[in-house]
């Protein structure tokens, strides 16, 4: 199975190879468009590799994505977190019966249902 990761790897870095020599033409990047540059007088602009430039935005991509989901998922670790620390407790024997980690706010339709009782 190690072979067969080592094997795809190769193949996708020589892969990225081939495309960056493909696209190896340089691109300008302006900072304002052309009204704006007008407008202000100056702009910044810098010529780069176009494969920099791809190679840049997906890695950009990437780590956005990254800390999107690491901050979107906080709860749920801070969660376990609690759920580990209370299963700790029990076990070594602090408390006598789990207590769950998250009191859920009831349903209000149940509880107009149970306050009619």
């Amino acid at each position: 199975m190690t072979y067969l990761r080592y094997a795809l790897l190769i193949l996708v870095l020589a892969a990225a190879v081939m495309v960056a020599l493909a696209n190896s033409g340089p691109v300008t990047l302006a900072l304002w468009p052309g009204t704006i540059e007008a407008f202000l007088g100056t702009n910044y602009t810098i010529t780069l590799p176009l494969f920099v430039v791809v190679g840049a935005a997906i890695g950009l991509g990437l780590v956005l994505g990254l800390v999107w989901e690491w901050l979107r998922e906080r709860s749920i670790r801070r969660e376990a977190a609690q759920a580990q620390r209370e299963l700790e407790a029990v076990r070594r024997g602090e408390r006598t019966s789990p207590v769950p980690a998250v009191k859920r706010q009831r349903d209000e339709i149940l509880q107009i249902v149970d306050d009619s009782r």
